[in-house]
């Protein structure tokens, strides 16, 4: 039987190619040193899709322990499978892994975290930026309002293309990234962050890519009336008042409220955003000037504090005796009731239409 230049005859090179398919990892193995090779945009995202098999952004469940068998019984030619891990050795495993790259501790994998474990192109390892995350999301709102040249509301792949060459430029890396590169990462980013596959990032998906340090309002110190004290008030306010001119408005205001949205919805839209400001303006403005001042704010959270000692209500997923997550409820119910205002009224104005024209 020939035997090719690797000194491989066809069977054995048709063996080894199906050992490696029964474990998805072996394939990114060098075959001398068996370490992992560096990976490029394409090859992670093949990782990422194949673990991610229900693709709802996560790694977790049996889709981790399958990765981290893989992973580990990888590193053996040889090894038939990743039945080779025992259920001991897994969870040991887990816990290990889970301390080392779970950044967020809640016992799943994202994409970012994933990225910290594989090695991949050193330029776009760049674009995960989870080294440099944002300070607040009024950051990010600039940011969106910078790339979302057309306000369309969503950053579509020009836009996203454009916003990967000025991260690569910040980091003094754009020169080593040739066009159709830059076009592989774009195409690569929209692939992992596109959620609903519209070819376009909305909010909550461009969120994922830009994330913020944390949102604020999650803090334990919301959760309960006793707790909230004007020193939180204070804080609250001066995260958002950016400028610090005594008033929430523009990007700290969409940044706010893109905080507050988070609590009871976690897939949103830039039109999401804009009614939700609408339905909470209407409650919380009360002089009417597009804006959140200082009394304002006091006066919203002091007025939803009251609920904190309440039974606890699940309402959109969010406990309500957190008095933001309240709010941003009170916000989707006033929303909810608008949207079925106008459609009784569209109803209601082209049935009579029908009727006279009749």
């Amino acid at each position: 039987m020939a035997v090719g230049p690797d000194g491989l005859t066809d069977y054995q090179r048709k063996m080894n190619s199906q050992e490696k398919c029964n474990n998805f990892m072996r394939q990114f193995r060098d075959d001398e040193s068996r370490e992992l090779k560096k990976l490029t945009a394409n090859q992670f995202m093949e990782v990422w899709s194949h673990y991610d098999a229900d693709g709802n952004g996560y790694i977790e469940g049996s889709e981790l322990d399958g990765f981290l068998k893989e992973f580990v019984s990888s590193v053996n030619a040889n090894d038939t499978g990743p039945e080779s891990v025992s259920d001991s050795m897994l969870a040991e495993l887990k816990t290990c892994f889970l301390e080392a790259y779970d950044d967020n501790q809640d016992g799943k994998i994202e994409i970012r975290e994933l990225a910290q474990l594989l090695p991949m192109e050193e330029n776009f390892l760049l674009l995960f930026r989870f080294d440099n995350p944002l300070d607040s999301s009024v950051e990010f709102m600039k940011i969106w309002k910078a790339y979302d040249r057309d306000n369309s509301g969503y950053i579509e792949a020009d836009e996203l293309k454009n916003f990967l060459r000025d991260l690569l430029k910040e980091a003094k890396k754009d020169q080593d990234v040739s066009e159709d590169k830059l076009i592989e990462y774009t195409d690569t980013m929209l692939q992992v962050f596109d959620q609903n596959k519209d070819g376009k990032l909305q909010l909550s998906e461009m969120a994922k890519l830009l994330p913020v340090k944390e949102n604020f309002l999650c803090r334990s110190v919301f959760k309960g009336a006793s707790k909230l004290t004007k020193e939180d008030i204070e804080r609250v306010f001066a995260l958002y008042d950016r400028d610090n001119n005594g008033t929430i408005e523009n990007e700290e205001l969409n940044g706010f409220l893109k905080d507050l949205l988070e609590l009871v919805k976690k897939d949103y839209d830039a039109l999401d955003l804009q009614e939700f400001q609408d339905a909470i303006m209407r409650g919380c403005d009360f002089n009417k000037d597009g804006k959140i001042n200082k009394k304002e704010l006091t006066m919203i959270l002091l007025a939803l504090a009251k609920h904190g000692a309440e039974d606890e209500i699940q309402t959109g997923g969010v406990p309500a005796n957190n008095p933001l997550a309240e709010i941003a409820t009170i916000g989707m119910k006033a929303l909810k009731l608008q949207k079925l205002r106008v459609r009784h009224f569209v109803n209601r104005t082209l049935g009579t239409n029908s009727t006279t024209t009749s």
